[in-house]
């Protein structure tokens, strides 16, 4: 019976904790010009929606390519069940980069929660300094937005779009074109904060051979003082990057503000 109630805490914690996450994906990333296609936002994790994303909370939509600048409204989204789509007409051949960023929200967690929540995404500094305050155990009410990008290919024409920043919060830039990569090469990315680079963050990485593949771990890794972080592409098919930035808020009413950034592509 122990076991049981303990393995139902455990489901009930993750799901807790996992239900933050958002990402801007496709079921496949490679498109041909001037044809009808969609992304979708997944509001839970990598592999499941947990619930849709009200219109009301999105903001700055943008799909970038080759002279191509595409700001979608309220009328090129719609809900499926609890997936958001996103709905857009390709342009010319060329790399493409699409992001949406939300509005703000707020989670008020048990201080035990709020420790298991900083251990699960490796914000060590903020565990450290909740320690050395004493108040590991005090209720923390949080601030978060999310800022999600995703990077698709249009035909076989590689181009720089790909490295166009979309000026949200946070973001991951990458300093290699994902669309030139092989299994065995190095992908690279740059962090930035508020614009400028993000030394020392813990970036989340996985990937998923197929739609199938599910609930695959992820690798934590460092930002090293440039912002700039690289993983070897070990394999096929679709990949993300994800970090969360958390700082103590500077408005009363919450205790600390976290930016979420996210960023897939896919290898083929």
């Amino acid at each position: 019976m122990r076991r049981t109630y303990t393995a139902f805490i455990l489901v009930i914690l993750y799901l807790l904790l996992s239900s933050h996450e958002l990402f801007l994906k496709s079921d496949r990333y490679f498109f041909e010009e001037n044809s009808q296609e969609e992304l979708y936002l997944f509001n839970g994790t990598f592999d499941k929606s947990e619930n849709v994303i009200t219109r009301d909370r999105i903001v700055n939509p943008k799909i970038l390519g080759p002279d191509y600048n595409f700001i979608p409204t309220s009328d090129d989204f719609y809900d499926t069940d609890d997936i958001t789509y996103l709905k857009f007409k390709t342009g010319k051949a060329g790399t493409y980069v699409a992001g949406i960023s939300t509005l703000p929200r707020a989670i008020e967690l048990s201080g035990k929660d709020f420790m298991a929540y900083l251990e699960h995404e490796g914000l060590t500094g903020v565990i450290s300094d909740r320690k050395n305050k004493g108040i590991s155990n005090r209720t923390a009410n949080e601030k978060y937005s999310k800022h999600v990008k995703a990077l698709f290919q249009v035909d076989d024409t590689r181009t720089d779009n790909f490295s166009t920043q979309l000026d949200y919060p946070i973001e991951f830039i990458p300093l290699k074109n994902p669309y030139e990569l092989s299994v065995g090469d190095e992908a690279s990315f740059k962090l930035v904060y508020e614009g400028e680079p993000l030394g020392n963050q813990t970036v989340h990485v996985s990937s998923r051979i197929n739609l199938e593949e599910q609930d695959k771990e992820e690798t934590s890794l460092k930002t090293n003082e440039k912002g700039e972080v690289s993983f070897t592409i070990a394999n096929l098919g679709q990949w993300y990057i994800a970090t969360i930035h958390m700082q103590e808020s500077k408005e009363e009413e919450f205790d600390y503000e976290s930016n979420w950034a996210t960023l897939t592509f896919e290898v083929k």
